[in-house]
């Protein structure tokens, strides 16, 4: 995610997932933990569970609770480029639901490695 230094004018500097307010326009950034895809039959949506950019799943040996939103594109059967691993920035309104930070619809943008890294 962009330093604080390198952001537009008038755009926030990111927050954590753990400290994601209850209410309120948020940029944040994380790691696709899981993909929610819903069947035919329903409405179509599409759901990615993000984990903070400093995830626990890196060490394995952490069992600590992990900071996580829900991202939730209404009307999206399929995202491209969203999958379990990859690294987002996203920004939105964010609310609580189900226990959850939640935003629907968010703007995003999948934040690339470099080639040498696995």
């Amino acid at each position: 995610m962009p330093s604080q230094q390198s952001l537009p004018p008038g755009k926030q500097a990111p927050v954590h997932v753990s400290a994601l307010p209850e209410r309120g326009r948020v940029y944040s950034g994380g790691y696709v933990e899981s993909i929610t895809l819903v069947p035919a039959t329903e409405p179509p949506r599409f759901t990615a569970m993000v984990e903070d950019r400093d995830a626990a799943y890196r060490d394995p040996a952490s069992r600590k609770p992990r900071a996580r939103v829900r991202l939730i594109w209404l009307g999206q059967r399929r995202v491209p480029g969203v999958e379990a691993g990859t690294q987002l920035a996203f920004e939105g309104m964010v609310s609580t639901v189900g226990n959850y930070p939640t935003i629907y619809n968010p703007r995003y943008e999948i934040i690339g490695r470099p080639e040498n890294e696995t």
